[in-house]
């Protein structure tokens, strides 16, 4: 009987422990969760760091489009416009560059083309060697200029197209040889629907000596030579 008194005695002792325990637990939880809420509402309140303002000179795309302003918006806009003009400004000048070289040096039609091929047919005419001297010693060149060292000398030459359609191409140059120089002077023409370039003359002229015709279309039938296509050029044989 004694010791049912002392073990109910004993759960009348616990049971407010316990509850003074689960009670302290609860605290504890709510105190750390307020201390949480607390550290959240404290980060959400610091201050956003400061950034320097995007223009135009100083943009490098690296800040988000979403946080830009409107002004720097407009700003960036601008930037990519001009930088995009450049781009596509230089394009266009490499593709005239392109276009101008292909037309004055390397097409069959350019004025460079047509020089060489007179300057090949000059050289090789054994009555030029003879006028001038020797045949590998020949030169071709402009027009005299007042500066002696300048290689690049301008080339006289004229083209237009008649009312036919044919093209046509003039030009003259200096000869000079081993022992005299003389004028080349020369004359192409292309009719609507030709690929080839046709000499209606090619003329060398030394001083003192009548005029050597390397090509004439204008003399008479019999005296020509058969002609044969070579580098899109009619050549005699």
């Amino acid at each position: 009987m004694a010791a049912k008194l002392l073990l109910t005695a004993r759960l009348r002792y616990a049971a407010p422990q316990a509850g003074r325990g689960v009670l302290s637990v609860r605290q504890s939880l709510v105190k750390q969760s307020s201390r949480g809420y607390a550290a959240q509402d404290t980060l959400g309140s610091l201050p956003k760091v400061s950034r320097k303002q995007i223009t135009v000179a100083n943009d490098d795309g690296r800040i988000n489009w979403k946080y830009l302003s409107v002004m720097e918006k407009v700003a960036r806009t601008t930037q990519q416009t001009f930088n995009f003009g450049v781009v596509l400004a230089g394009l266009v000048m490499t593709g005239g560059c392109a276009y101008f070289l292909y037309r004055e040096v390397f097409s069959g039609d350019s004025k460079t083309a047509q020089f060489n091929r007179a300057v090949d047919r000059i050289r090789s005419d054994s009555r030029v060697k003879e006028a001038l001297g020797s045949g590998h010693k020949i030169r071709a060149f402009g027009e005299p200029i007042w500066n002696r060292w300048a290689r690049a000398r301008p080339i006289a030459s004229n083209s237009y197209k008649d009312s036919n359609g044919t093209e046509h191409f003039m030009m003259h140059f200096n000869a000079e040889g081993s022992s005299r120089r003389g004028v080349v002077s020369m004359h192409t023409f292309k009719g609507p629907g030709h690929s080839d370039w046709q000499y209606k003359y090619l003329a060398l002229d030394v001083k003192g000596q009548p005029r050597i015709y390397l090509e004439n279309s204008d003399s008479p039938p019999e005296k020509q030579n058969s002609r044969f296509n070579f580098l899109g050029m009619q050549w005699r044989k």
